[in-house]
């Protein structure tokens, strides 16, 4: 790598990294528009996806030794730098300690980078087609959850994420990390309830909210349309106006002792749903 034009900093009290860290916090988040991202693929995801970084913050202690990071063949870390560097991306060299003081995950491989924060207008976001899927999530308290909803709706390819009255904001850290990047590659979007259902209802968009207060089963209903999935928060569900608003109101089967599922598997369970609706009603047939 040509290191010599980057900056090194080896102390982990320097002002700049004391700011770094300060992206853990929301307000600081809101106040500065920009997140943190840490992990190769994460970067990459985020990089592939349009998402370019202000900084890359780097340290090559923590590199693995084949410069990869997973078994999946994403290029090597060094590569990742030099692609960065390449589109004039800022690189910061860190001691194993300055690191230490902005990493915020468990077994981190050297890659911290500072990006602008996502997400779009609500107003602003397209409908094309008539089979557009969407994904709200209302409420839901914990990143983990909202991150891990982003990568099952971008591997289901869903159109859309929106979070209703939310808890978390996009670019909490642990959303970016439980998303594994795809939050970059999908588009999101906020909003009250109110606004949520407003919209939904100017897109000609069914509402499918999931709930334990009904007999329809989550495989009764027809989602080959412009249809959008709700959810709500772990604690509480979905709440009153949500359901009030909902065309359809569908339940997962419980077999257990249990009554409920995480909420990111209920919206995984639904999703797939409507991908296998889609995919059997949706295809092209086959010709004579």
């Amino acid at each position: 790598m040509n290191e010599s034009r980057d900056l090194y900093v080896s102390s982990p009290s320097n002002p700049r990294l004391k700011a770094l860290a300060g992206l853990r916090r929301r307000r600081t988040r809101e106040e500065t528009g920009q997140t943190l991202v840490e992990g190769h693929e994460e970067i990459r995801l985020a990089l592939d996806a349009g998402v370019t970084p202000r900084t890359l913050y780097l340290c090559e202690d923590l590199f693995s030794p084949s410069g990869r990071a997973g078994s999946q063949d994403i290029g090597t870390q060094p590569e990742l730098v030099e692609r960065l560097r390449a589109a004039g991306v800022e690189i910061v060299r860190l001691s194993p300690a300055a690191y230490g003081k902005v990493s915020y995950r468990e077994g981190p491989d050297g890659l911290l980078a500072v990006v602008d924060n996502v997400g779009v207008p609500l107003g602003s976001l397209g409908v094309a087609g008539d089979h557009w899927l969407g994904l709200v999530a209302q409420g839901v308290e914990k990143p983990g959850n909202l991150g891990a909803m982003l990568r099952t709706a971008d591997a289901a390819g869903v159109d859309a994420v929106l979070a209703a009255d939310p808890v978390t904001d996009w670019g909490n850290p642990n959303v970016v990390r439980a998303s594994k990047g795809t939050l970059f590659a999908l588009p999101v979007a906020s909003g009250t309830t109110d606004e949520i259902r407003s919209w939904l209802a100017r897109h000609d968009i069914a509402l499918v909210v999931t709930t334990p207060e009904t007999d329809v089963l989550h495989t009764d209903v027809d989602y080959t349309g412009r249809v959008a999935i709700a959810v709500g928060s772990e604690k509480h569900g979905v709440d009153d106006a949500l359901l009030a608003a909902a065309d359809h109101r569908v339940r997962i089967p419980m077999h257990g002792r249990a009554n409920s599922l995480n909420v990111s598997v209920a919206a995984a369970v639904v999703l797939y749903e409507a991908v296998r609706q889609r995919a059997s009603r949706l295809a092209p047939a086959d010709p004579a």
